[in-house]
Parts: structure tokens; sequence; C-alpha cells
């Protein structure tokens, strides 16, 4: 099994396989007290004139991770559970997947 530490977990960008569109990295994490495994990322989308103004958070379950490489993270969200802002929208964050 190989490990990863958290610091090192958000040195990874996150991808969703859905649509290629890049959601950042993660900005903090949602742990279970009773094993202390992990049970979502968590992103933070700072909008606005030098990142002051709305933030926008959401949570990505732990289950829709499909996969962690060495610089990414991807996971699974369909459009219709993604929860996008329109930050992500507007500034057309897509990549080409190989």
């Amino acid at each position: 099994m190989k490990r990863c530490s958290t610091v090192q977990l958000r040195e990874k960008e996150i991808i969703n396989l859905c649509d290629g569109m890049r959601l950042g990295y993660a900005d903090d994490f949602e742990f279970d007290l009773n094993d202390g495994r992990i049970t979502a990322l968590l992103l933070t989308v700072h909008q606005g004139f030098l990142r002051c103004g709305k933030n926008d958070e959401f949570r990505i379950p732990w289950d829709k991770i499909e996969c962690v490489g060495e610089d990414t993270v991807l996971v699974r969200l369909n459009p219709s559970e993604a929860p996008y802002c329109e930050f992500f929208r507007k500034n057309d964050r897509r990549i080409k997947l190989l």
C-alpha cells in the first residue's frame, strides 16, 4: 500500500474525469475521528480582486476519488452532482486528458 501525507495531497491538482475541469487544490480535509481516515477533500475558491471577496467552499467525498497519482487527484463528479461554483465555468479551467 502506497502512502501519502496530507502535505503531499495538498500539492496535487484535483481534476474531474467527467468533464476535464481543473478544480484546484485541496485546502482542507474532513476526517472521521473514530478511525482517523479522510472522508472528504475540501476546496475553497477565492473570488474577487487579490482573493478578497466571496469565498466558495465545496466538499468532494472520498468515494468520488478515482485515483491519487504523482501530480493529480482524479475525481468523478457528474455535472448534476458537481458542486461547481460559477468561478470554474467562467474561467473555463478545462484541460485535455490523455
